[in-house]
């Protein structure tokens, strides 16, 4: 798999340099970069389940987030039929996706978003260190996996 995610990393500059931002691709092109973000997000779903068992949380919740941010910027390609935006801010990127996820899971994306600040900056690195507990991380851990196994049935390669 890893081998595989290294091509990918390639595949998805060649294809977002060859793109501009706000052109609308073709069939091809969003099944490329769909791919792109969905098998990525694969992977790092496994790297999150490596640092829970390794009883490493906070990276486990930063993870947490990268799955689900790359999922949904599969389910924008694929949806608006343009790249996703820069952004790291999950609610953004289900806006922008047009889901219409219920509240409950649009709140998650929203606590979300805070394990990619907090595990960034070291103001905020040390406090959320000390909360992420097992019994802590392993409540957010189901949730976005939960969520993330939903998203996935979202993506649909159409012919």
């Amino acid at each position: 798999m890893i081998q595989k995610a290294k091509s990918l990393v390639f595949l998805n500059v060649d294809a977002i340099l060859g793109l501009a931002k706000n052109i609308n691709m073709d069939k091809s092109q969003v099944k490329k970069i769909v791919n792109y973000w969905k098998e990525t997000a694969e992977y790092d779903r496994e790297v999150m389940n490596s640092l829970f068992k390794s009883k490493k949380y906070y990276g486990c919740l930063f993870f947490g987030h990268i799955v689900l941010e790359k999922i949904l910027k599969a389910l924008v390609v694929q949806n608006i039929k343009q790249q996703a935006p820069y952004t790291h801010d999950l609610v953004r990127l289900e806006e922008i996706a047009n889901i219409g996820l219920p509240k409950e899971e649009v709140e998650l994306l929203k606590e979300v978003n805070n394990f990619n600040i907090k595990t960034r900056y070291p103001d905020y690195k040390l406090k959320f260190y000390k909360l992420c507990d097992k019994e802590f991380t392993k409540n957010y851990f189901d949730k976005i996996i939960i969520l993330y196994k939903k998203l996935c049935q979202k993506i649909t390669q159409k012919k």
